[in-house]
């Protein structure tokens, strides 16, 4: 049995895929799951989120390009028991360009992370992409079988959330992504006390019933401070209400995988 990879994506920036990427695989490894976080951002927010130097040449950009390469030497322990990373650097933004130019250009990365995922030394692999549809994060969906989505509480999250959906259907159809599933929404950044919050979330529900996941992510002072510290929330605040969120996202998470 192979490791699941789940990439977390979302072609708009500022809305919490980084921080639905750290802090649920930081629930996840404080439910006794070993996760595998993939940072391939090269904003590299992941790696500092979690107290990682940005470090040049750490990333999977060289194995990307490499003809047969291997993930294992740049695989990396983080401070916090059974989250592995690897971790993300500028240089890797050079991807873009290169990879496009390499034979197979679609699977460089479904190549290189199958091994790691056949050895099922992890219950998870997690990937954070760039906020964009570029080579990077197609290369991500080529190699996941799931993709979860976070989305911001507003009113363009339906006509943003169609865009990556048309482009999941047309790389399955393709058979450049067969196994690729939607496998969850997240609404994120999430207030209460507005009408917009709980409009955008309902609309999200009626369109996407078995997709969504019932607990929305607070919008949060202490979510937003964690990741200056190197932090994920669960080890910043435990206590506060976005710790609370993203302990409940990975129970759900975890009943959908069944690991």
């Amino acid at each position: 049995m192979t490791t699941p990879i789940i990439a977390i994506a979302n072609q708009k920036g500022g809305v919490g895929k980084t921080t639905t990427t750290v802090n649920l695989a930081a629930s996840l490894t404080e439910r006794r799951k070993s996760v595998l976080l993939v940072d391939l951002d090269p904003q590299a927010n992941a790696t500092s989120g979690l107290g990682l130097p940005k470090t040049p040449g750490a990333s999977v950009y060289d194995a990307l390009l490499a003809e047969e390469a291997s993930l294992d030497a740049k695989i990396l322990e983080s401070q916090f028991l059974r989250l592995d990373v690897i971790p993300s650097e500028l240089d890797l933004a050079g991807a873009e360009i290169d990879v496009a130019k390499t034979p197979d250009y679609l699977h460089r990365l479904r190549r290189v992370l199958a091994p790691v995922a056949a050895k099922d030394t992890y219950d998870f692999i997690l990937i954070d992409c760039p906020p964009s549809l570029g080579i990077l994060t197609m290369n991500a969906l080529c190699a996941a079988d799931g993709l979860l989505i976070p989305m911001q509480c507003e009113y363009f999250a339906l006509e943003g959330i169609s865009v990556i959906l048309n482009l999941v259907q047309k790389l399955h159809d393709s058979g450049a992504a067969p196994k690729l599933v939607v496998e969850g929404i997240v609404m994120t950044m999430f207030d209460g006390r507005t009408n917009l919050s709980q409009q955008v979330q309902a609309e999200i529900k009626k369109h996407f019933p078995e997709q969504i996941y019932p607990t929305p992510i607070p919008r949060s002072v202490r979510l937003a401070e964690a990741p200056s510290h190197g932090l994920p929330i669960l080890a910043y605040d435990p206590n506060c209400t976005g710790a609370a969120a993203y302990r409940q996202l990975a129970r759900d998470f975890l009943k959908r995988h069944r690991r």
